[in-house]
């Protein structure tokens, strides 16, 4: 069976915020992922928001939803915005976990690791189904998590 994923609203108070995560809960291994950031966010520094729900157009404009199912999208703060890789070791380094994921950052790593993971992210369903013997979920969310 599919791990939940994490369905978040907008925080009341989003002051503590430092990076919005924007994932496909459809995904088994995708949510399996948010999941253990949700649990580790103990600071309360990540939103994370399944891609899914009927009002992501509404709250969230500015991100096109086809190009987030593609890659993985982050935004900090700051409004920047980080993907694939750069939105992963980012929201692990917050919640002070796997911070050997700097090592793909490095430039001479960063190319062959970025490659990598373009080609996990076109091939997750398939990954999800050897991993855990579904391509997608249907019946992953959990419902609104306040934060």
């Amino acid at each position: 069976m599919c791990q939940p994923s994490v369905v978040t609203t907008r925080p009341k108070d989003a002051d503590g915020i430092e990076l919005v995560l924007f994932f496909d809960g459809h995904c088994p291994l995708c949510s399996a992922e948010m999941r253990q950031l949700f649990e580790l966010d103990r600071l309360k520094r990540l939103l994370l928001v399944d891609l899914h729900p009927a009002d992501f157009d509404q709250l969230y404009p500015h991100i096109d939803k086809v190009q987030a199912n593609k890659i993985l999208q982050a935004q900090q703060k700051n409004g920047s915005m980080l993907y694939g890789l750069d939105a992963n070791c980012k929201a692990w380094e917050l919640v002070g976990r796997k911070g050997w994921l700097r090592i793909l950052r490095w430039p001479f790593i960063r190319v062959i690791a970025d490659l990598g993971y373009l080609i996990f992210a076109n091939n997750r369903s398939l990954i999800s189904y050897i991993a855990t013997g579904q391509r997608r979920c249907r019946s992953c969310e959990l419902g609104n998590v306040d934060l």
